[in-house]
């Protein structure tokens, strides 16, 4: 330090680390949500490992994320850790005060509890098998409309006209109880000349994921480029 004083007061190096702890614990967080959600009958997307997760009491055929609950609800602990500390130093004169010997506490909790939940979501995610039927079934519909626009856009039609057009085609649709995909040339020529043979080979999940080609995009290109720098860094650790 190059201070004397500050070498005594400061405790800059705890609150750095416990506001690391937390904004993990905070991603952590939001990706349990996304599991527990996945996970639900309504979605479905991914299956949990039976052996991080436990039976209702009295649904027997539901399979309760404890873990991912408990993750989730520990990142406040962190959280409170944090503002523990901060509340601490706030009014304290520089130099040693008694007061200080308050952070020990909520640094050794937060490493405890950082530690089992990256743990935990590590064998959450080694244990999950993910359901491509119904990711698939979801990822099309209305939601390949924006693309459709895109594609006016790329013919010559201002976006605010192809936003437009493109709302009508949902609402003709929506009233025949059709998806998106079941449109025909010859309807899409009905809202507008520019729709030609390609315009049909954009309606799927796959085009719309795979045009996103910048970096970090959706493509699948881009995609492995994540996975295989990752499996590397991760060597490299």
């Amino acid at each position: 330090m190059r201070n004397s004083l500050d070498a005594t007061a400061s405790r800059d190096v705890v609150i750095e680390f416990l506001s690391d702890a937390a904004i993990c614990m905070s991603n952590l967080s939001r990706q349990s949500e996304d599991f527990i959600i996945w996970n639900s009958s309504e979605f479905f997307f991914v299956e949990l490992p039976d052996k991080l997760t436990t039976g209702s009491s009295i649904m027997p055929q539901k399979k309760n994320p404890d873990v991912l609950e408990l993750i989730r609800g520990k990142t406040g602990r962190v959280y409170g850790n944090l503002v523990a500390v901060l509340t601490v130093v706030k009014g304290l004169p520089m130099a040693y005060n008694r007061d200080l010997q308050e952070d020990k506490e909520p640094v050794f909790d937060a490493v405890k509890t950082l530690k089992g939940s990256i743990i935990g979501m590590t064998k959450i995610v080694q244990g999950l098998k993910p359901r491509k039927e119904m990711m698939e079934k979801a990822a099309g519909g209305f939601a390949l409309a924006t693309d459709l626009a895109n594609y006016l856009v790329r013919k010559g039609m201002p976006f605010r006209d192809a936003h437009h057009v493109v709302g009508q085609i949902v609402g003709y649709l929506t009233g025949q109880n059709r998806e998106l995909e079941s449109i025909t040339l010859e309807e899409l020529k009905k809202f507008s000349d520019l729709f030609e043979e390609d315009a049909l080979s954009i309606l799927s999940p796959y085009y719309v994921a795979d045009a996103r080609k910048s970096y970090g995009g959706t493509a699948k290109e881009r995609v492995i480029e994540q996975i295989n720098f990752w499996k590397e860094r991760l060597k490299g650790d």
